[in-house]
């Protein structure tokens, strides 16, 4: 047999196998009979997803839109109470939307927050306010672009925060 042949039949018997065992262990999992047709469509899809890296992926359209309001954004997330602080220079503004013919449209906010510990006790006179904790904020709120679609004021009245992750602790 040919060399090209017996790597060609290696492939086969490979793929044969790996969906019996899929099959199989979708079976063990589930314990119900597998839908053959969705798994192998997710497969194909998988597959074509990697064939086509990069061409379609989320942030490839991604808008980075100068805030016009920062002051008033770092004022709408502190008053939620997660953070003590927002850092003004931090907050940007995406979205994946056009900025063609439209005036107001939804964007995603990320800003870098912190939580102070404050120190001290009654006998001395000195007060030690610090950063103990920060934390990133991402938020979505919806905004009126400017005239060159390049800047945004964001309406802090619609302004949700959609998750906070805590990126540093100071423990002592």
């Amino acid at each position: 047999m040919s060399r090209i042949l017996k790597i060609i039949l290696f492939i086969i018997f490979f793929a044969i196998f790996f969906e019996a065992g899929l099959i199989s262990a979708y079976t063990i999992v589930t314990s119900q009979p597998p839908d053959v047709n969705k798994l192998i469509t997710m497969q194909v899809d998988e597959l074509s997803s990697l064939f086509n890296f990069g061409s379609g992926s989320i942030g490839s359209n991604q808008n980075t839109l100068n805030v016009t309001n920062p002051n008033e954004v770092a004022t709408a997330i502190n008053a939620t109470g997660i953070v003590d602080g927002v850092n003004i220079q931090s907050i940007t503004a995406t979205t994946s939307q056009s900025t063609k013919n439209v005036d107001t449209l939804l964007v995603n906010i990320t800003a870098t927050g912190y939580k102070d510990v404050i120190t001290g006790d009654n006998t001395s006179a000195q007060v030690v306010i610090s950063p103990n904790q920060t934390y990133t904020i991402l938020a979505t709120a919806t905004g009126n672009l400017s005239t060159g679609k390049t800047q945004i004021t964001i309406d802090v009245s619609t302004l949700k925060i959609i998750s906070t992750k805590e990126l540093y602790s100071k423990t002592s």
